[in-house]
């Protein structure tokens, strides 16, 4: 499941960097470069290919290995610290009281990465 979803996220940010793109050109664009709606939706767009790599690294790093809880949990927390980081900064950019939910990610990215050094090289 992490591979294709991975991969769904990166074709999701060549999605949106394509919309996004078409008005970056504009030193105005949600409240000009320095803004934090600029930068917040910025770093949303990044969190979907970065974490779409994390989420491929993970499925490649550990698909042979034997399914474990330590497995299992880091495979949801990828998911979901995947679905939440970029959706969190997107939704902190249309309402700045969005902001207030990146414990969500954090939490489920920390939790799977624990679990990953706790399985050792695969």
């Amino acid at each position: 499941m992490n591979w294709y979803f991975g991969w769904g996220m990166i074709f999701t940010a060549f999605v949106t960097g394509a919309i996004i793109g078409l008005y970056f050109h504009s030193d105005d664009f949600l409240g000009g470069y320095g803004s934090f709606r600029r930068r917040i939706l910025r770093l949303g767009h990044i969190a979907l290919a970065a974490l779409g790599m994390v989420n491929i690294l993970y499925y490649l790093s550990f698909a042979s290995a034997e399914p474990s809880m330590p497995s299992w949990l880091a495979s949801i927390g990828f998911l979901v610290g995947g679905i939440s980081m970029p959706l969190v900064c997107f939704l902190s950019a249309w309402r700045a009281g969005f902001r207030h939910l990146f414990f969500i990610p954090v939490i489920a990215l920390v939790m799977a990465t624990i679990q990953v050094l706790r399985m050792g090289p695969p």
